[in-house]
Order: C-alpha cells, then sequence, then structure tokens
C-alpha cells in the first residue's frame, strides 16, 4: 500500500493506545476486500472515526505526532492527523445539536400538552384571586395561586399616574347611594349595591384614573327617600396630585342618576325591561356631555372617551352592549347572579312552572340580555370559578371545555378562525379593611357586657354601641358564643335550615346563641311574598323549638351597625355562618374574618375559593342539617381551633382588599385594549397608536354632534337635542328623525379631508353644556 503507510501507522497507533472502542470493533465482511485481506483504509472510514472517543482519538493524534521518526517527519501526516481529529469533533457537535433540536422539540411538545391540560384543569381565571389549589392552603400558598397566570400581564402600578382614564359603571335597579346604603330593603337593593359603589370609590383613588360614573336610575318617589332623586352625587374627590393640589375639578367618583320610566314610582328590577332603550339615550347623552368637558381639562382641547363601561346585572349588560357599540369602547361585564341558573333552581323546586317564572321574574327577557351581553362583552369578572364553570356554562355564547381550547391555542399564537369568546377573569370583590382593628384578645369585652347587662359593680357605665343593647335583649345569657347570619330573608339563604339545625341540637343551644340579621322590616304583612314567608316560618320555628332567649332577630339595622355586629360575635367567641344553598360569592365571610371571626359556609359556590385562600373555617353541604350543627358546634366547642381560624382569616384577609383588586381589575382592562388596538383610545398618556379607520363605525366620528338612541316601542330614533329628560316629549318619531336628516345633508367632500371624508355642516351641531 505505497503512499499509505501514515494511514497503517495512525492505525497501529491507535491500536496501541489502547483505546477501548477499538476492542468492540471487529472486521466483517464489509471491511474486506474481494480477496478477503483486512483493508484499513475502509475500516478506517468506516468504523475507527465513527467508533472511537474524542479524548481517545485526540490522545492518538499527539502520540503518533510525538513518537514518529524524524527522517519520516511530513506536514501532509501531521495536517491529516489533525483533519481528522477535527472532522470527528465537528461530527460529534452535529450529532449534538441534532439531538439538542430533537429534545426541543420534544420538550415543545410536553410544553404544549402540559399548557392545554393545565388550561383544561384550571378555574378559568387568569391568574385572578380565584386560582386555587384543591387541597387546604397555608398562608403562603394563596398568593402564588392567585397570581399564577401574571407573568405574561403588566400589572397596573403606581407608574400609570401620567394617564387619566374615564372609567363607566352602569348598576340600573335598587336603591344607590353613597351613604347609609339601605341594604335588605327589598330584594334589589343587595350585596351589589355595595360592591358597585365601594368599586368606584375604589377606582377613583388608583393611579391614573381621572373620574369614574356610577350611572343608575332617579327615582322620584315619596316612596323613597328624596336623595335617589338628585341627578348627581359625589362618593369621592379626585385624588392630589405629589404637590397636594387637587388634579382637576370633574375628577373623583360619583353616581349619576339617569330618569327612565315612570318618574314618581321606584319599580322592581323586573319591570325595568320596557325602558332600557330610554336609560341608553340619557346615558349616551351624559357621556358625550363628559367628552367634551374632560376633553377641555385634561384632553387637549379632544374628547376624553370612557377607557371602559362596565355593567352590573343583566339589565345593565344590555344597556351596556348599545353604548359600547355605539362608543366603540370596551365593555366588561359582572352577572351577580344569572337567570339561567335562577330558572333551573326555581324549576327544581317545583313550585311554578316555567310560564308562571317568566311571567314573576321576566326570566327569558333577562337571559336574552345576558347573552347579548356575551356576545358583546370583551371580558366578563365574575367573583369565582363556580360562576364561570356552572352558571355561565349554561348559555349559548359561552362554553367552557371550547374557551380553554381557544385560550390554549391564543396563548401559542395559533389561529382561531375567528371564534371568539369573551375572557372569563376572576376578581373576587374587594373590602376596606382601613377601620377593622386587628387584636389578639379582647380584655374589656367583660366590661363591656357586664355593662350591657346590668352587671358592672356599680363602675360607670361602658360606651357601647346601639346595636348590641338591640341584639341583648332577645338573649337570657348574652356571655355565651355567638353564631351570626348575615342576610336577607330569601328561601335560597337557607335560614331555615339552620333554624331548625340550631332547635334540634341541644349541645349546642346550650352552648350557643344564635344571630339573624335578616335585613329591615317594619311588618311582615307588608313585605314580598318570599321574604315575608321565610320570616313567618322563622317565627313558628323559634316558637317549636322553645327559642325565646337564645334567638335574636332584630326588626332594624343600620349598614353602619354591621361592623359592631361582627365585633360583638367576635367578643363572644362566636361563629359566623353563611348556609346559603348557593352562594354567588360570599363578601359577609370576608367582611367576618377581618374582624376575627372564623366561618361554617355552604360548598356549593363562592365560599370555597374564600376558603381555600383564608383557610379560616369549615364548609358543609347547607342541605344537611346535621352537618351544620357538627360544623357549628366544633368551632364553638375547640377553642384551639377558632383561634387557629381566627388567625388564619387576619393573615391572609389583605388578598381581598379593594387596592389588590384594582390593581388586578385594570391591568386585565388594559390587556384587553391591548389585544384590540382599534379601539379609541384618546385618553391623554395612552400610548397605543390608532387608526382613523377604526372609529368608522363609532359615533365618536360625529364629535360636535348629539344623536338620541331613545325608542319609541320598537323603532329606533334620532333627536338633535342632549336634552334626555325630553325623550318622552312625545314628539313623534318620524318628525325626529326628518328634523335630524335635514341637518345632516352633507357637503361635498373636501379634500384636505383625511381619506376623502366628508365633513358635518356646523349648522350640525349642538351646544352640549352641564
Amino acid at each position: 500500500m505505497a503512499g499509505n503507510e501514515w494511514i497503517n501507522g495512525y492505525l497501529e497507533a491507535i491500536l496501541d493506545s489502547g483505546a477501548s472502542a477499538i476492542e468492540d470493533l471487529k472486521p466483517t465482511p464489509v471491511n474486506l476486500t474481494d480477496r478477503g485481506h483486512f483493508n484499513p483504509t475502509k475500516y478506517f472510514v468506516e468504523e475507527v472515526v465513527t467508533g472511537v472517543d474524542e479524548t481517545d482519538l485526540h490522545r492518538t493524534w499527539i502520540k503518533v505526532v510525538a513518537t514518529r521518526n524524524t527522517r519520516e517527519r511530513s506536514s501532509r501526516l501531521e495536517n491529516m492527523c489533525w483533519r481528522i481529529w477535527h472532522l470527528t469533533r465537528k461530527k460529534k457537535q452535529l450529532e449534538w445539536e441534532d439531538s439538542q433540536r430533537v429534545a426541543y422539540r420534544r420538550w415543545e411538545r410536553e410544553q404544549g400538552r402540559k399548557d392545554v391540560t393545565e388550561d383544561m384543569s384550571e378555574d378559568l381565571s387568569e391568574g385572578e384571586k380565584g386560582d386555587g389549589v384543591a387541597e387546604m392552603v397555608q398562608c403562603e400558598t394563596p398568593r402564588k395561586s392567585f397570581q399564577r397566570n401574571f407573568s405574561n400581564l403588566e400589572v397596573w402600578s403606581d407608574d400609570k399616574k401620567e394617564k387619566k382614564l374615564y372609567i363607566v359603571l352602569i348598576s340600573l335597579h335598587g336603591l344607590v347611594r353613597g351613604e347609609n346604603m339601605e341594604l335588605g330593603r327589598d330584594s334589589d337593593t343587595g350585596g351589589q349595591v355595595k360592591y358597585v359603589v365601594e368599586l368606584s370609590r375604589a377606582l377613583a383613588r388608583m393611579p391614573g384614573v381621572y373620574r369614574v360614573d356610577l350611572f343608575t336610575r332617579q327615582i322620584s318617589s315619596p316612596e323613597v327617600d328624596w336623595s335617589y332623586g338628585e341627578p348627581t352625587e359625589m362618593l369621592t374627590a379626585g385624588a392630589e396630585d405629589a404637590d397636594g393640589n387637587e388634579v382637576g375639578e370633574s375628577s373623583g367618583a360619583y353616581i349619576i342618576r339617569i330618569p327612565f320610566g315612570p318618574r314618581d314610582k321606584y319599580l322592581r328590577k323586573e319591570l325595568l325591561w320596557p325602558y332600557i332603550q330610554e336609560f341608553v339615550d340619557g346615558a349616551l347623552a351624559h357621556i358625550l356631555n363628559m367628552s367634551k368637558v374632560l376633553g377641555e381639562q385634561i384632553g387637549g382641547g379632544k374628547p376624553v372617551w370612557p377607557y371602559v363601561i362596565h355593567s352590573h346585572y343583566a339589565d345593565a349588560g344590555d344597556s351596556a352592549a348599545l353604548l359600547s357599540g355605539a362608543l366603540n369602547v370596551p365593555m366588561v361585564l359582572t352577572g351577580h347572579s344569572l337567570g339561567r341558573n335562577k330558572l333551573e333552581q326555581l324549576l327544581k323546586q317545583g313550585r311554578q312552572s316555567k310560564e308562571d317564572i317568566n311571567s314573576t321574574y321576566k326570566i327569558m327577557r333577562r337571559i336574552e340580555a345576558e347573552e347579548l351581553s356575551l356576545d358583546a362583552a370583551e371580558l366578563v369578572i365574575t367573583s369565582t370559578k363556580q360562576e364561570i364553570e356552572e352558571q355561565w356554562g349554561l348559555y349559548d355564547g359561552f362554553d367552557v371545555k371550547l374557551e380553554k381550547v381557544l385560550r390554549a391555542r391564543a396563548r401559542r399564537g395559533v389561529n382561531c378562525h375567528g371564534r371568539y369568546m369573551p375572557r372569563m377573569v376572576v376578581i373576587p370583590p374587594g373590602m376596606d379593611f382601613s377601620n377593622v382593628v386587628v387584636q389578639e384578645e379582647a380584655p374589656e369585652v367583660e366590661g363591656e357586657l357586664a355593662a350591657l347587662t346590668g352587671n358592672n359593680d356599680g363602675s360607670s357605665p361602658k360606651a357601647v354601641p346601639t346595636i348590641w343593647a338591640e341584639l341583648m335583649r332577645f338573649l337570657t345569657n348574652p356571655h355565651k358564643p355567638m353564631i351570626l347570619a348575615l342576610s336577607r330573608p330569601d328561601p335560597k339563604k337557607n335560614i331555615t335550615t339552620l333554624l331548625k339545625a340550631f332547635g334540634e341540637c341541644r349541645p349546642l343551644r346550650e352552648l350557643a346563641n344564635l344571630t339573624l340579621i335578616m335585613g329591615n322590616r317594619d311588618d311582615i304583612e307588608e313585605m314580598t311574598g318570599g321574604n315575608a314567608s321565610v320570616l313567618t316560618t322563622v317565627l313558628k320555628m323559634i316558637d317549636k323549638y322553645d327559642l325565646y332567649g337564645q334567638v335574636a332577630y332584630p326588626k332594624h339595622h343600620k349598614q353602619s351597625d354591621v361592623p359592631d355586629i361582627y365585633r360583638l360575635a367576635a367578643k363572644t367567641k362566636g361563629v359566623f355562618i353563611n348556609p346559603a344553598l348557593v352562594e354567588p360569592f360570599g363578601l359577609t365571610l370576608i367582611e367576618a374574618a377581618a374582624h376575627g371571626l372564623p366561618m361554617v359556609a355552604t360548598k356549593n359556590g363562592g365560599p370555597v375559593d374564600i376558603h381555600r385562600a383564608l383557610n379560616n373555617g369549615l364548609l358543609v353541604d347547607p342541605h344537611d342539617q346535621q352537618a351544620i350543627a357538627d360544623a357549628l358546634l366544633k368551632l364553638v366547642s375547640e377553642k384551639n381551633l377558632w383561634h387557629d381560624c381566627r388567625k388564619n382569616g387576619w393573615k391572609n384577609i389583605h388578598l381581598f382588599s379593594w387596592p389588590e383588586h384594582c390593581r388586578t381589575y385594570l391591568t386585565r382592562v388594559a390587556a384587553c385594549r391591548m389585544r384590540h388596538p382599534q379601539w379609541q383610545t384618546d385618553t391623554p398618556g395612552d400610548e397605543m397608536a390608532v387608526e382613523e379607520s377604526s372609529l368608522n363605525d363609532s359615533l365618536k366620528d360625529v364629535q360636535d354632534m348629539s344623536l338620541r338612541l331613545s325608542v319609541d316601542g320598537d323603532k329606533p330614533s334620532l333627536n338633535g337635542s342632549l336634552d334626555y329628560s325630553a325623550a318622552t316629549s312625545g314628539d313623534p318619531v318620524q318628525d325626529q328623525v326628518k328634523r335630524v336628516l335635514s341637518k345632516m345633508k352633507q357637503p361635498e367632500s373636501d379634500p384636505k379631508d383625511k381619506e376623502g371624508g366628508k365633513k358635518l355642516p356646523e349648522n350640525a351641531c349642538a351646544d352640549i353644556s352641564l
């Protein structure tokens, strides 16, 4: 093999070096020539380069270079040795890179499956405070679970102060005012009223929010207080800047009362449906008016439009859908309670037919409005995951499984072919803890209770809340732990089952008192059917089980009395209970925890999430009377458990504060706007670019022209006036249309106008005044 001696020498050096990989490489017929002789070249090319470890090959090359005869020195041999070693390393590098690519593709597939699995198993929140784990959590766990999906969002923070947002909230029914709220007066004036008022205040205090308007109905009726007839009520003044100066005369949170429906009559929510369009007309007039006012204050002369329109309940959702479409502003929806779920519950009770239910509650009109709201809303805010899966999942506009798939695809940038569903977000309501004093023990409790019962050993009486005296007059031994239930007397609140559980459990009666705060009443006979029935049953059961002196059930209380009621129950080492058949959220559970009360709550609905976060009590089946009694008895009798639940509640309660709620709220709304940049963003300080063409379908094109959307019957109409009180003036619809159309005759297009648009004649503009 003349000329190839270097190969033989190289191979001999490899074999002499004792490379472990060579021992297993035996010549095969492939390695033999046709004459059966061993071919070292083929062997080297086909076996050695692929079979020898890199370190062995490098060591061999060094040995060859070091031991070769000087007379046989050849640059070709040296270069070839280096090239062989280099190529071997290169080959190994390519193989490693290929294996890495395969591993990465495998990881991508596994990660994709993991993402889908998480989406399919999670609670459909997008990182809000509803993502709890399945088991009981410790104090550090809630924050991790609540913020698990915030990693891809820019959380709203104090550096947003340069923004000046205008936010609109809508809550049409009930009696809405900022102070002395008449909660429990009727089924329409409950937790929703308190929630929207406090949300308005909290949002107005957030950095970057300039003004919040809460729209509701103006009621000038002798049946209710005069304050509900005031057109405007300030909830809180605007925040101050760094120098302590007010930021603007129109800043802050306000209740805006729009007149619609009969002016001199208070209507329950089921009777408001025919007047929704009239409300939209008045609300639109106010928004157009306010947009100009804010434009002069903070917009540099350009109108400042709402950043978001947030509707509460189905009637507000119906109107918000129309306003959102007219103004090209994103809509957010909070259902509070849902028609399809209520219909199911009423049908299960078997007391009414579907026709009777619809006649009483206008349930089909409500469901229609909820479906419309789902189609129009960009974001749906819920209090719990149960509301998403078991309530919104009943609607045509939302499918739980499909929404999870679409969201999983959206995360990975996969085209969903135009499919759309509103984003579901779990954000529990907030609470103001500024007036809650956390203290381990209350040494003054004996003195205060003694003062109430007259056993103060001759010392001067202590100043105690009036509501305490009102409760004590019912109780023979007020020192016993107080089991507190606070809700309106609605059948679904399940107060009668609680009373039965208390009455039939002798150990519980001996250890504790029961206090039922069931709204306000003057005469049971004057109350609505359901509430009157519950109260009548309660009185009969107290008599049946002879619970006089053991149950307190005052007729009246003020909203300002509620913290004192919680405080009294905590001082007696009592327990708060919510036995509702289904509880959408359970704000009273958070209030009770903030005042140091452990809880017993229904396992159906929002209390499950609250329990995961706070870990301050027990969950029960609301239909199981014995389970309710056992849970109450356990907490009342086991003092160590009671103290642990009390401490856990205080430790974790910050997760439900209003600043936390509003920060999450604004973060989610901002994320929605970023996903749809075609929305108008005239808000000062907003950095998102907007194309002119995005306003083609919005009333904001006609910035100087007032448009009326009032409806007479089913026919839409236009009017050139912004005085929404004229909606019922009786002008024929056709005359209104002709009058406006005559003003809208457009001249030839101005070449200076963008995209060849036409200017409106100046006489088509209507002056807007506050």
